[in-house]
């Protein structure tokens, strides 16, 4: 029987209760991380622990649990569910308090839960490639926490979806800032460009992968925000994300990105990042 993280302890879906008037449940107000794993071992797992750490104290929310104690839970479940393959979600609320704006005075305990899913590298789509859209950024301004606050990322992502778009290439104003649910870079003469870390995109694990990837296979990289015009002149476009890894863009809303396939710089960088994995990578 499949058991999923409530607290500190390991139970059934059936045994967790979630308060009503839970804070995440009536406010958002709690933060997530989606960890992957291949092949039964955990991939950049303390980079994960370590962003739900600060994503926690930039709102001021007390986790209960050490940095130790987490990775051990994260192991426990997926020893557990026999987890081969997949991700495991995790997730803090500032917990169960009478409805009112305010952080709780006294302080609640966060409520901690956590469950693991099976999934499947996108083998075809990093092969060839995928379209996707650009649409207006509407969400708020703290993307760098990674906050249960998804509403306009979910309107963007259903956008994506009722245009047979994979994802959806968000801007602020003329400024690329990030995908949906995933980061967003452009290569052009050479040269990788990618919206800086600041409050106006999360700065992805991923993200962070790909650029010690771009260091190995002597790509250079500019952090700097980069237009919509400029977005389309690029040679090669990919957007990642934990579960997506590298994935070349071969098209924005109606243009073609270089030829319409995936570029070399983006091959390189999926090779090198495949080589980061865990020796069990699957299929």
């Amino acid at each position: 029987m499949e058991k999923v993280l409530w607290n500190d302890q390991l139970t059934t879906r059936d045994e967790v209760k979630i308060g009503i008037e839970d804070r995440g449940y009536q406010f958002g107000d709690g933060i997530y991380e989606v960890i992957k794993v291949y092949g039964g071992d955990v991939f950049t797992a303390t980079e994960h622990i370590d962003r739900f750490y600060s994503s926690a104290e930039k709102i001021a929310m007390a986790l209960p649990y050490t940095k130790d104690v987490l990775h051990h839970l994260i192991h426990q479940l997926i020893e557990e569910n026999e987890l081969e393959n997949g991700i495991v979600y995790l997730q803090a609320t500032r917990g169960d308090s009478p409805r009112n704006h305010p952080y709780p005075n006294p302080a609640v305990e966060a409520v901690l839960t956590g469950y693991t899913r099976e999934t499947k590298r996108p083998l075809a789509e990093l092969e060839a490639g995928v379209p996707v859209i650009l649409i207006e950024d509407i969400r708020w301004l703290r993307c760098d926490i990674k906050s249960l606050n998804l509403l306009g990322n979910v309107m963007a992502k259903q956008q994506a979806v009722e245009k047979g778009c994979f994802e959806a290439v968000q801007h602020r104003g003329d400024v690329i800032t990030e995908g949906s649910s995933s980061n967003a870079f452009g290569i052009k003469d050479g040269t990788l460009y990618t919206h800086p870390t600041t409050n106006l995109i999360l700065n992805g694990i991923t993200r962070q992968v790909i650029l010690d990837c771009c260091k190995e296979i002597g790509l250079p990289v500019v952090e700097e925000a980069f237009t919509v015009e400029q977005a389309k002149q690029m040679d090669e476009f990919f957007i990642s994300s934990t579960g997506i890894e590298v994935m070349p863009v071969i098209k924005l809303d109606d243009h073609v990105v270089g030829n319409g396939t995936p570029g070399e710089w983006t091959r390189k960088l999926q090779h090198a990042f495949e080589a980061k994995l865990p020796r069990k990578l699957y299929v």
